[in-house]
C-alpha cells in the first residue's frame, strides 16, 4: 500500500480539508528559545498529577469494568455531577439532558453531522473559533456573519441551521457577550429556526466582574421550558482540569440529545470509561479549587501581557482587554499582514497566530491572536517587546 493519494477518489469534503494553522504552530513550542503565544492550551504545571495517579490506581483496583465498553450517553455519576453544575448556573436540566463527548471538539462535530447539509447557513461572529470552522466546514455549509450591539443582532439573515457563539472570553478575541446581546441571539435563533451552539470552553476562567448567565439558562427562561429551548450548551473539562482525558459534554433538550447520542454511537460507541470515572472523582473532589488556582495564575499572566502592550506598542496597534479566558486579540495597522509578520517573528524566536484563520471568509489579515496561558510574566514581557519592535519596524 502506498501513501500516494493521487489515484484515490477522495470525497469532496475530504479534498477540501486543510491542516490547522494552530496545530502547525504548536510544533514551534519545541524549538529552543521560542517564545510562543500561539497555543491557547492550559499550563501543565496546573495539573494535579498525583490526584490523577491515585484516581486511576483506585478505580482499577476496585473494578476492571472501568476498562470495559460502556453506554454511549456516558458515565451516570459524571452526568449527574454535570447536571448539578448546570443547574447551579440556572440551566434546569437533569442527567438525561447530558451527553458525554470526546472533548467539546467532538461535540461540535456531532452537531455538524446532525444539522448541516451542503450550503446550510451557519451564523457566527467574525472572527470566531478556528476549530469550529474546521469542524463545521467538513459538512460544506455557507457562513453568514452577525454582530451584536446594544441588545440587537445586526444581520439580515432570515433562515439558518446553526448560530455558533463563544459567549464568554471568546477564542480568539477574549470578548464576552452581554446579557442583552445573549437575549438578542436567542431571539435571532427562534426567528430564523437556528439552533444555538453555546461553546462554553472558557466560562469558568473569569478574573473579575460579575458572571453572565449562560445562553442556555436565558433561553430556558425566555422559552418557558428547557425542552422548548434552541440551545445546545457545549462544556468541557479541558481548560479547568486536564485536556488530555478528552472529556466534554453537550447539554440540551431531550429530543436533540437523543439524536446526538445515536450519531456518537455510530462514531465511537462511547467516550473512554475510565477517563470518565477519573474525571468524575477529580471534579467531585476538587473542581472549585482547580478553577480558583487556574484563574489566579492566568490573571497574573493576562495582566503581564496587557501591561507589556501598553508599555511597548507603537501607535496604530489596538487590542482587547479580556476579563478572563486565555487570549488577547490584536489589531495591526491595515497595511500589515500578520501571516507575513509571523515569518519574520519566527526568525526572532517568537510566534503568534495570524488572525485570518479565524474568519470564515479568510479576511482579517491585519489581526493576530496572542495567548498568555503557558508563559511566565518576564517571558511574556520580552515576547511582547519583540512583537512591538517588529511591528514598529514594519511600519517605518
Amino acid at each position: 500500500m502506498t501513501d500516494n493519494l493521487q489515484n484515490c477518489a477522495l470525497s469532496r469534503r475530504g479534498a477540501k480539508m486543510r491542516a490547522s494553522e494552530i496545530r502547525e504552530l504548536l510544533k514551534l513550542l519545541d524549538k529552543p528559545g521560542m517564545i510562543s503565544f500561539a497555543g491557547g492550551i492550559p499550563d501543565p504545571a496546573l495539573f494535579d498529577v498525583q490526584a490523577y495517579r491515585d484516581a486511576y490506581a483506585s478505580i482499577l483496583a476496585e473494578d476492571a469494568n472501568a476498562l470495559q465498553y460502556s453506554t454511549t450517553e456516558g458515565y451516570a455519576p459524571l452526568r449527574r455531577w454535570i447536571a448539578s453544575y448546570m443547574n447551579a448556573k440556572g440551566v434546569p436540566c437533569n442527567e438525561s439532558h447530558i451527553l458525554i463527548t470526546h472533548g467539546s471538539q467532538q461535540a461540535l462535530d456531532l452537531i455538524g453531522k446532525l444539522f448541516i447539509d451542503p450550503e446550510s447557513e451557519i451564523v457566527t461572529l467574525a472572527p470566531t473559533y478556528l476549530g469550529a470552522l474546521q469542524s463545521f466546514s467538513a459538512y460544506e455549509p455557507s457562513y453568514r456573519a452577525v454582530r451584536f450591539a446594544n441588545g440587537k443582532a445586526e444581520t439580515n439573515i432570515t433562515s439558518a441551521r446553526i448560530l455558533y457563539l463563544v459567549p464568554d472570553f471568546a477564542n480568539p478575541t477574549g470578548e464576552t457577550l452581554s446579557v442583552e446581546d445573549r437575549k438578542a441571539a436567542i431571539e435571532l435563533a427562534h426567528r430564523t429556526g437556528a439552533v444555538i451552539v453555546e461553546d462554553a470552553a472558557y466560562t469558568e476562567l473569569r478574573f473579575e466582574g460579575e458572571s453572565v448567565p449562560p445562553i442556555a439558562a436565558l433561553d430556558a427562561e425566555m422559552s418557558g421550558s428547557f425542552e422548548d429551548t434552541r440551545t445546545l450548551f457545549c462544556g468541557t473539562f479541558s481548560k479547568t482540569l486536564a485536556p488530555g482525558l478528552r472529556i466534554g459534554w453537550i447539554c440540551g433538550p431531550t429530543a436533540l440529545i437523543q439524536k446526538l447520542t445515536l450519531i456518537k454511537q455510530a462514531s465511537d460507541l462511547h467516550t473512554a470509561t475510565i477517563n470518565q470515572q477519573v474525571t468524575y472523582r477529580i471534579a467531585a473532589d476538587q473542581f472549585e479549587q482547580a478553577v480558583a488556582k487556574a484563574k489566579e495564575v492566568y490573571k497574573v499572566r493576562r495582566d503581564a501581557m496587557l501591561n507589556a502592550l501598553r508599555k511597548y506598542a507603537p501607535k496604530g496597534m489596538e487590542w482587547t482587554e479580556p476579563a478572563g479566558g486565555l487570549f488577547v486579540w490584536v489589531k495591526l495597522p491595515e497595511q500589515l499582514d500578520a501571516a507575513k509578520l509571523l515569518e519574520k517573528a519566527v526568525e526572532r524566536n517568537f510566534a503568534f497566530v495570524p488572525g485570518g484563520a479565524f474568519f470564515p471568509d479568510g479576511t482579517g489579515s491585519n489581526y493576530l491572536r496572542l495567548s498568555y496561558s503557558l508563559l511566565p510574566e518576564e517571558t511574556i514581557d520580552l515576547g511582547i517587546k519583540k512583537l512591538c519592535e517588529l511591528v514598529a519596524e514594519e511600519m517605518a
